[in-house]
């Protein structure tokens, strides 16, 4: 269970090599259950939830050092968004949306020196808060219109390239956004945390970036529908 990985900090840390090393723990995880597509394998997963339950307690007890760089902090944090987040389905499966489970991005899921995060401070007060809107294409809310869960740990070294890459799938992807000579649809991403983009003139400038058709501050968005659906 969940409550079951809430460990206080112990005296163990891992020397520096392991630091650097540890995600590849998430990244053996990903590799045996998410496909290329993104798709989740989460029956097979619940059978041998060792690997990221050891993964999990792992970044627990080695949390970001203060000389850590800022890619090095964001990719600790977005590898332990998405563990969590997988978890938390493992301990609730089967169910068909992360939706059905009470509470999910409010409940106490993580432990660092003895203060306790849920998904959401982890979104929010740290993630947000550090001026890189790309982290909302590598987070996963394990469901269908989220950004795929990328079957690579993201690491410090390549971070910069995965998230460009996180980003120009997601705004390419035709089910998740739509970009036509007479309307643009988005995901609903781009509304409900819009702040982070900026004004209308900084996002139309980030979806350029991206985007197989150009935008202008003339073009209307409209928002699809946002399929919660378990990510299957």
């Amino acid at each position: 269970m969940l409550g079951k990985l809430i460990i206080l900090m112990s005296l163990i840390i891992l020397p520096l090599s392991g630091q650097k090393n540890i995600h590849d723990r998430w990244d053996n995880e990903l590799k045996k259950y998410v496909s290329y597509e993104g798709k989740v394998n989460y029956k097979k997963w619940q059978t041998n939830k060792h690997g990221i339950e050891s993964y999990i307690q792992a970044l627990q007890q080695n949390p970001p050092k203060k000389y850590w760089s800022k890619n090095e902090i964001l990719s600790y944090w977005i590898n332990a968004y998405n563990a969590l987040t997988v978890l938390l389905i493992l301990d609730n499966y089967p169910l068909e949306s992360i939706k059905k489970i009470k509470n999910p991005w409010n409940k106490k899921v993580f432990s660092i020196n003895e203060i306790n995060y849920s998904l959401s401070e982890i979104e929010h007060n740290i993630l947000r808060k550090m001026d890189e809107p790309r982290i909302h294409f590598a987070i996963n809310c394990a469901s269908i219109s989220c950004p795929n869960l990328s079957y690579n740990a993201y690491k410090a070294n390549k971070l910069e390239t995965q998230l460009e890459s996180s980003v120009k799938n997601f705004l390419t992807d035709t089910s998740k956004n739509v970009f036509s000579k007479n309307q643009v649809k988005l995901s609903k991403i781009f509304l409900w945390f819009n702040k982070d983009f900026g004004s209308k003139k900084s996002l139309v400038k980030f979806i350029n970036l991206y985007a197989p058709i150009k935008v202008s501050e003339k073009t209307r968005f409209r928002y699809l529908k946002y399929n919660w659906l378990l990510n299957e």
